[in-house]
């Protein structure tokens, strides 16, 4: 389980194309999109934008 799924978003099934995977919550605007495959590691810029979400929903 990705920290983003611990956190409480889900993954939108068919929301992004190719090897994206989209996540949304409820108390976040927008979603966070991730490159690459389940178990692929982030990029630097992701890390830190799935950081970011995370401490918005947390507030």
């Amino acid at each position: 389980m990705s920290d983003l799924e611990k956190a409480g978003f889900d993954e939108l099934k068919g929301g992004a194309r190719g090897s994206h995977r989209k996540y949304v919550h409820a108390s976040y605007p927008g979603a966070v999109t991730l490159s690459g495959n389940p178990g692929d590691d982030a990029k630097p810029y992701q890390e830190k934008q799935i950081k970011q979400a995370i401490e918005i929903v947390n507030e």
